[in-house]
């Protein structure tokens, strides 16, 4: 079979399109014939190795922690899912991805598919339907009624974070580019554009309760910030520490996220009843993995690129 690898950490150079053997479950694992898989920043990151020391991973190496697909084949003491079935699933951060037409996962981490989308558009739900939810509602511990400040609001987890606020009945105000503001107001937000960091909380309704960013800037960058927090609140990160202010009783919490197959089907069903929609910038062969990694180092990604497997 066809898969996605690199066999040392590097740039994007270090992936290559190759012929490898397709693995045969062990005891609880399934095999998937894949649909697609998606990129994900952390992809990059671990591709680089800035992330080895916490998270080891044995090399060669298949990227794709997004997995949708089909059951192909169930390991011994397999329970629960049949052949044929449509799973969506978010792989264990080490484990081999799913950028291969064949992947291997543990039967604890699937999740009927959703019916409404499209099988490969269902890769773009699992790490980054996660990630909102567990930023929001775990970290965050968000509560009907409260300011919400969604801070890179148009990104794949800010979009899923903004109607997942909204539909818990927060008042979210999305700071995204102006390309995304139409989108935004539809899931029922006030659009504020770009923040300017410097001009301080007034400037966009601020300061709220809650503060979501999932924006990679500098230390300066990100302790401005901070003052867009309310006394009390909390900001919530999936893109580097905010600064806790001890003396506002202002807290702060970064996101490592975690595969939650329960959770996961609560989101499936929040898709399948139109309460939650997934916006996909672009479609590609997984065969061109490499290039979707040099344009996301070069800022050219256009958004949430689902990777199609062969």
């Amino acid at each position: 079979m066809k898969a996605v690898r690199y066999h040392d950490f590097g740039s994007s150079e270090v992936l290559r399109y190759e012929e490898v053997e397709r693995p045969v479950p062990d005891t609880g694992q399934v095999l998937v014939r894949v649909a697609a898989t998606s990129f994900n920043p952390v992809d990059d990151h671990i591709r680089a190795g800035a992330l080895n020391a916490m998270l080891p991973i044995a090399l060669p190496h298949v990227p794709g922690i997004d997995l949708a697909g089909t059951v192909a084949e169930l390991g011994p003491e397999v329970t629960g899912v049949a052949v044929g079935d449509r799973i969506v699933a978010m792989l264990p951060l080490d484990a081999v991805g799913a950028a291969a037409e064949y992947v291997l996962a543990p039967v604890e981490a699937l999740a009927a598919a959703p019916r409404s989308i499209d099988l490969a558009d269902a890769a773009a739900l699992p790490l980054t339907g996660l990630s909102a939810w567990q930023v929001l509602f775990e970290l965050a511990e968000l509560k009907p009624g409260q300011t919400v400040l969604v801070n890179g609001a148009g990104g794949a987890v800010g979009s899923l974070a903004v109607q997942l606020a909204v539909e818990a009945g927060a008042q979210v105000t999305a700071s995204a580019s102006p390309r995304h503001a139409e989108r935004l107001q539809g899931y029922g937000a006030r659009v504020v554009g770009r923040l300017d960091l410097a001009a301080g909380p007034a400037t966009v309704g601020g300061p709220f309760e809650v503060v979501l960013n999932h924006v990679r800037g500098t230390g300066e960058e990100a302790a401005q910030l901070s003052h867009y927090v309310a006394d009390g609140g909390v900001a919530a990160s999936t893109a580097g520490p905010i600064p806790e202010d001890p003396a506002r009783s202002v807290r702060a919490a970064g996101l490592w996220v975690r595969g939650d197959a329960a959770r996961l089907t609560e989101l499936v069903a929040r898709v399948d009843d139109g309460r939650l929609r997934i916006h996909i910038a672009d479609r590609r062969p997984v065969a061109e993995s490499r290039a979707v990694h040099e344009d996301s180092a070069a800022g050219r990604l256009p958004g949430k690129t689902v990777l199609i497997a062969p």
